[in-house]
């Protein structure tokens, strides 16, 4: 039991030194508050509630391991390595790739309460 809270410690840990030392987390942050007071403003229904969870979600599981990719490759290669380079652009595209395809499926829930 202790191992499993310990688990738990350790990715509370990893969860706040994201949004408190990552300027890129700190905007999705800010943007999900908006997309979440938006949501309560226009009364989604829990199928719209759902995809924005997941969006969120997801935009954070991405930028997170983003980080983790990019914290690794500095500490295993300080200096400039060009596959080390590739390796932290494609994580770094897989967050943007994420976010494309959230604000898509923002603007399919969002734009018919909008008009």
């Amino acid at each position: 039991m202790g191992k499993l809270i310990s688990s738990f410690k350790y990715a509370g840990e990893g969860i706040y030194s994201l949004f408190m030392h990552e300027r890129n987390a700190q905007i999705h942050l800010v943007a999900a508050v908006c997309v979440i007071i938006a949501g309560c403003l226009f009364d989604l229904c829990a199928w719209e509630w759902c995809a924005v969870i997941m969006c969120i979600g997801g935009v954070f599981m991405a930028e997170g391991f983003n980080t983790a990719i990019e914290k690794l490759c500095d500490k295993v290669s300080p200096q400039r390595d060009p596959l080390i380079k590739i390796a932290k652009d494609i994580a770094a595209g897989a967050v943007l790739l994420f976010v494309f395809s959230a604000v898509i499926i923002g603007l399919i829930v969002f734009l018919p309460h909008i008009f």
